[in-house]
């Protein structure tokens, strides 16, 4: 078997340990009708697997740094499984709670040590899109795991979808045992010379572009369930093919945003990306209200807002070449914290006022976005023109 075919592997098994993170997102409904709780309440087992993610990840791949990192994979997946299960047998939102924290941990630690192990599988011209070939499965949890779990959530019970996730993570452990070459692990790059590039202010800045930017993305897909079937007049099926829609049209703008990120710049690209966002969400609070114009403005506002991620990404490794790793490491970290803070904002705007109310808290964050990106580019222009 090629290392070309095991890549591809990890990235595939990314997905659907990464899909029982995105996938909370489209069964929130169905989970505050099963917990007999409300939406904005469930909204918070968003929060709870981002921050465990964030934080307790690479905590533990830190301090299993020199752990064979075929067996580390390994065990992160028996912990998904073992997070699986207890989702669907436990009772009760607490334990659902401690299922997600579980998931949250194994799925961040495998993703984590996969993209590790794909980079070394690859030729040392190839690493990159090694590493950039497994992000393509987190990506795509993200992008289409929302839409297929409203599916089986439709059809099924939404806890089936966790009975697939465990079940593929049982054979991946296998899988992984048999394909993946043992490998010796590394020291990690220690936390504080991590922490010594956010001295810098116009890397902060970097770091908080990307934080409002994914907030006002996260802050409305956490509840964009809810807010299709209460402000639109989508059914309940319209809404699937709505989502797909919408998936279709980030992934294309996920392709689109690094292309053109390469045409034309950082700045054009990613002022382009986001200021077309603003707009989609301040029409999706506006317009939205018949199918077509719902989904028309679903896929413009997806497309914009992944146009974006690429120009984010390579504008904070410009930022600090010398420390390209360690700032995409910091970059997930801002992600999902984010995501996190994402979740607690829109349950308390959802409760306190309306899920319409959510989507104009999005527009307005990713406006904070474009103001941020303005500045910091202005900054590393005057910067560059001094040198």
């Amino acid at each position: 078997m090629t290392n070309t075919i095991k890549i591809y592997t990890l990235a595939f098994i990314s997905f659907f340990v990464s899909t029982s993170e995105y996938v909370i997102a489209g069964i929130l409904d169905n989970i505050a009708i099963w917990a007999h709780i409300s939406v904005a309440a469930a909204g918070q087992l968003i929060t709870v697997f981002a921050i465990a993610n964030a934080i307790g990840s690479p905590l533990i791949v830190m301090a299993s740094a020199k752990m064979d990192q075929r067996k580390l994979m390994i065990v992160a997946l028996w912990i998904v499984v073992l997070g699986s299960i207890l989702t669907i047998t436990l009772p009760g939102f607490g334990f659902l709670i401690v299922s997600r924290i579980i998931l949250a941990i194994g799925a961040g630690v495998f993703v984590i040590t996969a993209k590790t192990i794909a980079a070394r599988l690859a030729p040392p011209d190839k690493q990159a899109g090694a590493i950039g070939t497994v992000i393509l499965g987190f990506s795509a949890a993200l992008i289409v795991g929302v839409p297929i779990g409203r599916v089986i959530a439709a059809s099924f019970d939404w806890k089936f979808i966790f009975v697939g996730i465990g079940i593929l993570s049982l054979f991946a452990v296998f899988a992984v045992y048999r394909i993946i070459p043992s490998t010796e692990g590394e020291v990690p790059v220690p936390l504080g010379k991590q922490l010594a590039l956010l001295k810098s202010p116009i890397i902060l800045m970097g770091f908080g572009i990307t934080f409002f930017w994914q907030m006002g993305y996260a802050v409305l897909y956490a509840y964009i369930v809810p807010f299709l079937l209460d402000v639109t007049t989508l059914g309940n099926h319209q809404v699937s093919l709505a989502l797909f829609a919408f998936g279709i049209a980030t992934l294309i703008g996920s392709k689109f945003g690094g292309f053109l990120t390469d045409r034309i710049g950082i700045p054009r690209s990613l002022m382009g990306g986001m200021g077309a966002q603003v707009v989609a969400l301040v029409l999706l609070s506006t317009m939205a209200q018949s199918a077509a114009v719902t989904i028309l403005l679903l896929m413009l506002w997806g497309f914009s807002a992944w146009s974006s991620g690429p120009g984010l990404q390579f504008n904070l490794v410009a930022l600090a070449p010398e420390a390209s790793g360690i700032m995409l490491s910091l970059y997930g970290s801002v992600l999902q914290l984010s995501i996190a803070v994402a979740g607690g904002i829109g349950g308390l705007v959802a409760d306190s006022y309306s899920v319409h109310a959510v989507s104009w808290v999005a527009a307005v964050s990713v406006a904070l976005a474009v103001i941020l990106a303005v500045i910091s580019l202005r900054q590393k222009h005057n910067k560059e023109a001094y040198l």
